[in-house]
């Protein structure tokens, strides 16, 4: 069924508060930005560093080690555009004293103030990060105030949207941030990812009331489960527009961001003022996490950055839980050579200074990143590849509201980049009207699609385009375009894929199929490692139209994350290549490198990113083993003035003949670009 929008009253009941309850009062000193020298909005941004300690009970002497000089050692190792520091943690207490929250203890001074004088008379940008949804101390205080959970139990975390609590405190306090202490905006934690269904009399009534539904699910699987989550998405929704709304009224330069809003974990358009996206990606196995993060926020319309933790949460072999210089370069570069701004995490000691051993590894990042700001900063990719992240079909797959249940994505994700494919991962979105620009869309493994949008991939098909389906509930979805005939229901049974005189085993759900007289069989399932056991196509293409539709009948997307099989790799490099043989470039020489197609300022942008080593399972990577040589064939319809590689002005050498200029790129650290003018 189709949801109504939710009217601001339904969701907002605190909204009949008198807004002068969110107001400071006239007398408080507002910080007087005159004096100080402009700083950049987000949007000019690139570096920035946060700093959060989350402070708690035992924090009765913040401010004690904070000074002037503690700021300005950042400024001089890192040249940061922006610092982003702790305010108010998921505890709920903040690092400030605040006049309009909750206190932590105890203060020597207001530390606040000290870092956004040290700040503003540098240029400095400073941003808050400041738990939204998530406020442990405001439950404590006023218990009606939390979300109920299905138990009948309040949530001790999760404020209710149908509490006051936005009006009284989130609200009042960015509004004494951005008035009382001038700062630049706030980084808003704990929000999308913290939000949970609400069973308090409030909410259920304005369910009933907005859905005509009256029987109200407990868990997944009851009847109408799907349409309690969605109810309660679109109360997020309100929640963050009405309070990005109720601040910019008083300071229409303050800038807002909602962490992991209109991102991978909200993967939607963005219905939200929001100024900026951005987003705390793992701090283990982070390449796979940012590479899939910034290839969805590319596309959104909205500034971004994603955030690094410098740090592990399981130690190394040293013992120590410091990611390395060269480390956090690899993950800066997958973020940068998406055309994205970058940050890395850097936690607070207790008292709310900073940890200084920790920033001469920063200012190694920062320097890296610099290097590249120039070529890479706010490109945008050049369409190649689009791996379709469906917004309908995750939130029907997951069971919150703005869960992160992505393995799927992922897996196909990963082996796309390691066979040398520049990939974007689209929303349905961000391909509407812009299908055609893709010589191939996947789609890897939904189970759901909105019919639509699923006769418009027919559609696109027909008219020329390449459509390769992952796993056997998506090729259901597009059993007659395919030509074949899907025989009982997916099983989950070993098997072995058979491709190019290899094998791999598979595992996850394999489909029996029939293929029909248009269909064309590619690669093999087969009961053993035996040639003579039972087997069946691994995957099928058909014409369709005037393009090429192609289907695969295993869970490969599930599967490679934790096999990472070369013949699984080499399975699908082959298959892609029959349904999209020519890319605008090809990288041979290493499955090691990501490839990522741009353009910036008029000129063609190929991104090479060393993923070698052993990122995935060690927390702690000590060094990185280059790749090369790299040979690499870009196709242009014309002879390029020069080619050079970047950062250095190294200028190629290269061949150009039917169209496609050929060169060679000796070594790849962490990150190089082809630049083609």
């Amino acid at each position: 069924m189709t949801l109504k929008r939710l009217p601001e009253s339904a969701v907002m009941v605190s909204t009949i508060l008198c807004l002068g309850a969110t107001v400071l009062p006239a007398a408080e000193t507002q910080f007087d930005n005159s004096k100080y020298p402009p700083r950049p909005k987000r949007a000019d941004t690139f570096v920035g560093i946060h700093f959060d300690f989350h402070a708690g009970p035992d924090c009765k002497e913040i401010g004690k080690n904070t000074t002037p000089a503690m700021v300005e050692s950042i400024i001089d190792l890192v040249h940061p555009d922006y610092l982003q520091i702790d305010c108010k943690g998921h505890r709920g207490l903040s690092s400030y004293p605040t006049k309009a929250g909750n206190q932590a203890p105890g203060f020597v001074g207001d530390p606040l103030r000290v870092w956004r004088e040290a700040t503003a008379r540098r240029g400095v940008s400073l941003y808050m990060h400041y738990s939204g949804v998530w406020d442990s101390e405001a439950i404590l205080k006023h218990p009606t105030w939390g979300a109920i959970n299905a138990d009948g139990k309040t949530n001790g975390n999760a404020t209710s949207f149908w509490s006051p609590y936005a009006d009284q405190l989130l609200i009042p306090q960015l509004r004494e941030l951005a008035g009382v202490y001038g700062v630049d905006g706030a980084w808003i934690d704990g929000e999308c990812w913290a939000s949970v269904p609400d069973y308090s009399a409030a909410a259920l009534k304005a369910f009933r009331e907005t859905t005509g539904i009256q029987d109200v699910p407990r868990k997944a699987g009851e009847p109408h489960w799907f349409e309690f989550l969605q109810f309660h998405r679109e109360a997020f929704r309100n929640y963050l527009r009405h309070y990005l709304a109720e601040v910019k009224k008083t300071h229409p330069d303050f800038e807002l961001c909602s962490n992991w809003a209109y991102t991978d974990h909200m993967a939607e358009p963005v219905n939200a003022p929001v100024d900026f996206l951005s987003g705390d990606y793992s701090p283990e196995d982070s390449v796979n996490s940012a590479r899939l993060s910034g290839r969805y926020l590319v596309r959104q319309g909205k500034t971004w950055d994603l955030m690094a933790w410098s740090f592990s949460r399981n130690p190394g072999k040293n013992g120590s839980n410091q990611k390395t210089a060269v480390q956090l370069q690899r993950e800066a570069a997958v973020v940068v050579a998406l055309g994205g701004g970058f940050q890395a995490y850097i936690t607070q000691k207790r008292d709310g200074s900073i940890r200084e051993e920790r920033i001469p590894v920063m200012a190694e990042v920062a320097k890296f990143c610099r290097a590249r700001q120039a070529i890479c900063h706010h490109a945008e990719p050049v369409p190649q590849v689009a791996l379709l992240l469906s917004t309908a079909g995750h939130y029907r797959r997951i069971n919150g509201l703005f869960n992160r249940d992505l393995s799927r994505v992922s897996g196909a994700l990963q082996v796309l980049l390691e066979s040398q494919h520049s990939v974007e991962v689209v929303g349905e979105h961000q391909l509407a009207g812009r299908l055609a620009e893709y010589p191939l869309i996947v789609v890897p493994e939904w189970e759901y699609l909105e019919p639509k949008f699923r006769d418009d991939l027919a559609a696109y098909v027909k008219g020329g385009g390449n459509l390769l389906l992952i796993g056997p509930k998506t090729a259901a979805l597009f059993q007659a375009e395919l030509g074949v005939t899907l025989e009982g229901e997916p099983a989950a049974k070993a098997q072995q894929l058979a491709h190019n005189a290899a094998l791999a085993p598979i595992k996850g759900l394999f489909q029996a199929v029939k293929l029909g007289a248009q269909a064309t069989a590619f690669g093999k399932l087969q009961a053993t490692g035996d040639a003579n056991s039972a087997s069946q196509p691994a995957a099928s293409l058909a014409p369709l139209g005037k393009g090429k539709i192609a289907a695969v009948y295993f869970s490969l997307g599930q599967s490679y994350p934790g096999a990472r099989s070369v013949v699984v790799r080499q399975f699908t490099r082959d298959l892609v290549r029959q349904l999209f043989p020519k890319p605008r470039v090809e990288v041979s020489g290493s499955s090691d490198v990501d490839v990522s197609l741009a353009r910036n300022h008029g000129k063609l942008l190929v991104n090479l990113v060393n993923t070698s080593g052993p990122h995935q399972t060690e927390p702690i990577v000590e060094s990185i083993a280059p790749v090369g040589p790299l040979d690499i064939t870009i196709r242009t319809q014309t002879k390029p003035a020069r080619l050079t590689l970047e950062p250095g002005g190294q200028v190629l050498a290269f061949d150009y003949r039917d169209g496609e200029a050929r060169t060679t790129v000796p070594r790849v650290e962490i990150h190089s670009v082809v630049v083609v003018e």
